[in-house]
């Protein structure tokens, strides 16, 4: 969509699977200039600015991390160090005055209910029927969520099992303003409306901009 929309994008992903479907994609449309254009890494988070410094230039106007992925990333030492050299990596590929837009999903709320909603902004399809949500503590601390996603389409059921880190609404904000300054601008969505709007959203979106 954003190669669609005129941008000039670098994709970077530590997934071999992932790369051959964006690297098809841009095979598959190469004759669009933008498509021709778009760049492709293999990349890691945890080294993603050492891994794309030859694209990075004086910085990026923004870089992107949607859909809960970040969340992907665990706290292999229970400090959340690898999160937060993940997300200094983010704002080492900005310039200055770029933005970082970045989400999760509402554990806070996931904790409180002991649910997570099977119908949201990103996952919205009408074979969800269900998603079973289970919540590991280590030390008296969440430490990881597992949820079982039921798939219904007809006569056919099938499952699968995603796990997650827990990112809890204060704790994120306060590891973003830690990175790149307390006094950043730093704007909070709920499902990409005002959190007046929609106060327990399924997601929150962070969108926090380097300092100049």
């Amino acid at each position: 969509m954003l190669l669609q929309e005129g941008f000039e994008v670098v994709s970077s992903d530590a997934s071999d699977k992932m790369l051959k479907y964006a690297l098809k994609e841009r095979w598959n449309r190469r004759k669009e200039a933008a498509f021709d254009k778009w760049i492709i890494e293999e990349a890691n988070w945890l080294n993603l600015y050492d891994d794309i410094k030859h694209v990075v230039g004086e910085g990026f106007d923004a870089v992107i991390c949607l859909g809960n992925s970040f969340a992907h990333m665990m706290d292999s030492f229970g400090d959340q160090r690898e999160q937060k050299q993940a997300i200094k990596n983010f704002e080492k590929c900005l310039k200055p005055g770029g933005i970082l837009l970045i989400d999760h999903r509402n554990y806070d709320n996931i904790l409180e209910t002991g649910s997570t909603p099977s119908k949201s902004l990103y996952y919205n399809s009408p074979h969800t029927s269900e998603i079973k949500t289970s919540v590991l503590f280590y030390c008296g601390k969440p430490a990881l969520t597992i949820m079982d996603y039921i798939i219904a389409a007809g006569n056919l059921r099938s499952e699968f099992r995603l796990s997650y880190y827990p990112h809890m609404f204060e704790g994120f904000k306060s590891i973003l303003k830690g990175i790149f300054g307390e006094k950043t601008k730093h704007d909070i969505f709920g499902d990409f409306k005002s959190l007046k709007e929609i106060p327990t959203p399924a997601f929150y979106i962070h969108l926090i901009q380097k300092q100049k």
